[in-house]
């Protein structure tokens, strides 16, 4: 039993069910976790020794309910593993990973509850009623297929031979990914660049100099410092003058788990190898296959027509820009430290850039920043297109309890005055997170009807979006890059889509749809950063309060589509790495020695190969394959771009940011979270299948006619 003083023993009694970080400690989670495993074994034991003929009542209903101690503590756990992590907490990650993955394969695996589960989805197939006489609503049998197939792709139809290598490969992948996004975080903090000759700065505004200041100081270190960011591009090369210190950013970025203490590559070599065998035992030609069948893309052959159909163009437009990048660094001397002579290397594409973007849109990125101050972007920009779009309002909440002084909470109410949940914003950049942005729930939207003698239980979302902002030296603002302002708008998507979900079964909530749809609401998101009706709102000087004058605006806007070879090239580069790794047939394998070359292999034998534009994430530091839920799956934002381009296309013809275009959003797919067939609800929206048209043109594509 678990202590009834353990914080997580009962639903928090805070405003929707926020965790109590006041008084949550690392000590509480796994006693919490193991309990929570008990509780939901008996709970799913009872389902499937149940003497009544199976029905969605006594079954599916009973899975949805079973868990809530598990969840509960899960939720809060990875959150702070992933946003605010130590030794400790990585220690009880490590310690727990197999047995969580173990009490999963437990579930999974149990031929009787696949056989329930069978016998409920044949009864009721074609809409005929259930065995107690009741016919299935479409949300109930969206979560019967759900779970039908979940545990399908399992292998619960395995024989028990192959279910106990299919337990081994699990435990042992659960424990691999968990080590390499451990391993990652510490290679990428040992990778930040240390400064001592101040000269080397140059090119770095005041304020981004007194974030290097403190970093330093963070570290217990004279100088400066230069955290890295996920991603190989890291911003700060757009703005380091100093072509020395540009090179040694980019090869701090590109080098990271190559070798050294935190060698990543052993552990990506076996992830790959490991989910091959996996693939081949649960009956798919690879890992990339198996990922599919649960997909919204049909097919790998069609994710591979996508990717591979948008190179040629996006090549040749990196090549183009390449030209006038070359001229640029020459003309320039290659920046301090370099020679007329300077050849264009990777480290100096950035600088390069900003530097024609500048002169040709008359645009200066740190001219830009101070009209990008942190609050102003998230409330009077992120928060006013949620109120304009869903009627939402946003109330902050500082008498909350919070797990790092950074966080922020607001409560945000419906247009009638209902509090609809709670939005945490993690914004700034720390070593105890993990590099990148995302969104998670903290508390998921459910309305489990009750049943069978369960109570109903109902909960609205708490949600959060982690940024990595370089943090600003106290009293000074939080100034943000154009593309930190994109990102912000970007995740708060995704936030909406947690907030907004109006679903009855944990298994359907908000984000939990196919990876390759859950990025379509937060990069439609996006394009409300840049509109004519919210940027004079936010986009105000820090000091004067002055709007963007309106020559920045239109230079600012045309400037967007520049750059899109180089942007387009990075991101589908790494997307054919992904495939590349995850189409590995069962027993093939990579040598650890070998990353490299394979790497080079793959992207040489789809044409997209380019020293100048390596992808957006190198095999040692791709946590989102590697170590999160996209292995297979990275294209998705790419496939998910097209439903985005096309959608905004249908804003724009309907009159842009009008309440009323929100309310269908919200209704056909905001809402609906994984209830309904989502290419029906996309064409419930859109009134036709997306085209990909909008797509090519929006990223200068589309004079290839592909």
């Amino acid at each position: 039993m678990l202590d009834p003083t353990n914080p997580l023993a009962a639903p928090s009694t805070l405003p929707h069910g926020l965790p109590p970080f006041d008084v949550l400690r690392t000590e509480h989670f796994a006693p919490a976790l193991r309990e929570g495993m008990a509780q939901q074994r008996a709970e799913v034991e009872a389902v499937a020794t149940g003497g009544e003929p199976a029905t969605f009542e006594n079954t599916v209903g009973a899975l949805e309910a079973s868990g809530e101690l598990l969840a509960r503590a899960a939720n809060a756990f990875y959150n702070l593993v992933s946003s605010h992590s130590d030794d400790a907490l990585r220690a009880v990650e490590a310690e727990l990973a197999p047995e969580l993955s173990a009490h999963g394969d437990a579930i999974h695996l149990d031929p009787r509850l696949f056989a329930r589960l069978a016998a409920v989805r044949d009864r009721c197939a074609g809409g005929a009623p259930d065995a107690d006489g009741t016919v299935l609503d479409d949300e109930q049998r969206a979560v019967l297929e759900r779970w039908y197939r979940d545990l399908a792709r399992a292998g619960a139809g395995l024989d028990d031979d192959a279910k106990v290598r299919l337990r081994e490969l699990n435990g042992e992948l659960s424990r691999l990914t968990t080590q390499f996004g451990t391993e990652l975080l510490a290679a990428t903090n040992a990778a930040a660049v240390h400064v001592t000759d101040q000269a080397e700065l140059a090119g770095l505004s005041a304020g981004e100099r007194s974030a290097a200041a403190q970093a330093a100081v963070a570290r217990g270190l004279d100088g400066w410092v230069l955290p890295l960011s996920l991603p190989t591009d890291q911003p700060v090369l757009a703005s380091l003058d100093h072509r020395g210190l540009r090179e040694r950013v980019f090869r701090a970025s590109t080098t990271r788990g190559l070798g050294g203490e935190h060698d990543t590559r052993p552990l990506l070599v076996r992830i790959a190898a490991l989910r091959a065998e996996r693939a081949g035992l649960l009956g798919a030609a690879h890992h990339a296959e198996h990922v599919l069948e649960d997909a919204t893309a049909p097919s790998v052959e069609a994710v591979m027509d996508l990717l591979t159909s948008v190179v040629p163009a996006a090549v040749s437009n990196a090549r183009g820009e390449a030209l006038e990048l070359a001229e640029e660094l020459r003309a320039a001397g290659g920046g301090v430290g370099g020679d007329a002579d300077a050849q264009l290397r990777p480290w100096d594409w950035a600088w390069a850039a900003a530097r024609v973007r500048a002169r040709r849109f008359s645009l200066d990125p740190s001219e830009l920043k101070p009209y990008f101050e942190l609050d102003a972007v998230i409330t009077r920009g992120v928060f006013a297109a949620a109120t304009a779009l869903y009627g939402l309002t946003f109330t902050e909440r500082p008498d909350l309890p919070t797990y790092h002084p950074d966080v922020r909470t607001w409560e945000v109410f419906d247009e009638g005055g209902a509090s609809v949940g709670l939005f945490l914003g993690d914004f700034f950049a720390r070593e105890s997170k993990r590099g990148g942005a995302w969104m998670s729930n903290y508390v998921d939207q459910v309305a489990l009807p009750g049943a069978g003698g369960r109570p109903a239980r109902s909960s609205r979302p708490v949600v959060v979006n982690n940024l990595n902002v370089p943090r600003p030296p106290d009293g000074e603002p939080a100034l943000l890059t154009v593309e930190e302002v994109e990102t912000a708008f970007h995740e708060f998507g995704h936030a909406l889509h947690g907030l907004l979900s109006d679903v009855r079964y944990p298994r359907l909530s908000g984000t939990t749809v196919p990876r390759d749809f859950v990025e379509f609401p937060s990069q439609v998101n996006e394009v409300w950063a840049w509109g004519p009706a919210l940027l004079p709102a936010y986009a105000r000087h820090v000091e004067t309060g002055e709007p963007l004058p309106e020559e920045q605006v239109q230079a600012l806007l045309a400037s967007r589509s520049y750059g899109e070879g180089f942007a387009t090239t990075e991101i589908v580069a790494a997307m054919l790495l992904d495939q590349a790794w995850h189409q590995l047939a069962p027993g093939e394998s990579v040598a650890a020695d070998d990353v490299e070359a394979f790497e080079a292999a793959a992207l040489e034998r789809r044409g997209i190969a380019l020293e100048l534009v390596p992808p957006r994430y190198r095999s040692t530091y791709f946590n989102h394959v590697f170590s999160g839920g996209y292995s297979a799956g990275y294209y998705s934002y790419l496939w998910s771009e097209v439903l985005d381009a096309d959608t905004v296309e249908w804003f724009s013809e309907n009159g842009g940011m009008r309440r009323e275009n929100g309310a269908a959003f919200a209704r056909e797919v905001l809402a609906r979270g994984g209830t309904v067939d989502l290419a029906a609800a996309y064409r419930a929206f859109r009134g036709r299948d997306p085209r990909v048209e909008p797509l090519l043109q929006r990223r200068g594509l589309a004079a290839t006619g592909s």
